[in-house]
């Protein structure tokens, strides 16, 4: 089984956007930019070159040629290896279904359409049980609270940790609903060729 545990966020972000296409590391910073992922996760120079030179050293990626434009320092262009593609699936299939770890769920998310939609449906499903749980359990906490007579200036955390999984579980079924019914566009198979090209999408599948 291949071990996710050593991959961070970004070096994730960073295998994914090579499904895409071969780039060199100031394009993947320009297109995760362009994307908002640094929403997600800091994207510092340093530790970007930091994590590419490392997933190369684990076999994840390799070097596939070298540009150099007018007086510009030469780019090292960089290919995803077959053990990168299988690294973001996994990490992705053992981060979406988590309720304790946001900001890794929220970039397992966001790369979420890496994975086939019946998995990624499945996946949600396994988060909802969790969500359904802590909600149940912080619901039940309110309650014995107001037998308690526990005043509710103690309890406006949990008040509002309840109202927020409510909210994320709307959320959720809402997508879930949209991806059973096919009404939300999942893959790259299934992006229009002009949207494609306007976000710089240029493999025609991820095999």
């Amino acid at each position: 089984m291949l071990d996710t545990s050593r991959l961070t966020p970004i070096a994730v972000m960073i295998l994914a956007t090579l499904r895409e296409a071969d780039m060199h590391t100031y394009e993947m910073v320009r297109l995760l930019k362009e994307r908002g992922d640094d929403r997600l996760v800091p994207l510092q120079k340093g530790t970007i070159y930091h994590t590419v030179a490392r997933l190369e050293r684990d076999g994840l990626l390799a070097e596939v040629g070298v540009d150099r434009d007018g007086n510009r320092p030469e780019r090292t262009t960089y290919t995803l290896l077959p053990a990168g593609h299988r690294a973001v699936e996994a990490w992705v299939r053992a981060e979406l279904p988590q309720i304790d770890r946001a900001s890794d769920f929220r970039v397992a998310l966001s790369e979420a359409h890496n994975l086939d939609r019946d998995e990624v449906v499945a996946l949600l499903d396994r988060r909802r049980d969790l969500l359904l749980a802590s909600r149940a359990q912080h619901r039940a906490g309110l309650e014995k609270a107001a037998e308690r007579e526990t005043p509710e200036q103690f309890l406006v955390e949990l008040q509002r940790q309840s109202a927020l999984l409510d909210a994320e579980l709307a959320w959720q079924d809402s997508l879930r609903a949209r991806l059973v019914d096919r009404s939300l566009a999942w893959g790259i198979a299934e992006i229009p060729e002009h949207i494609k090209k306007k976000h710089h999408v240029s493999r025609e599948t991820f095999a």
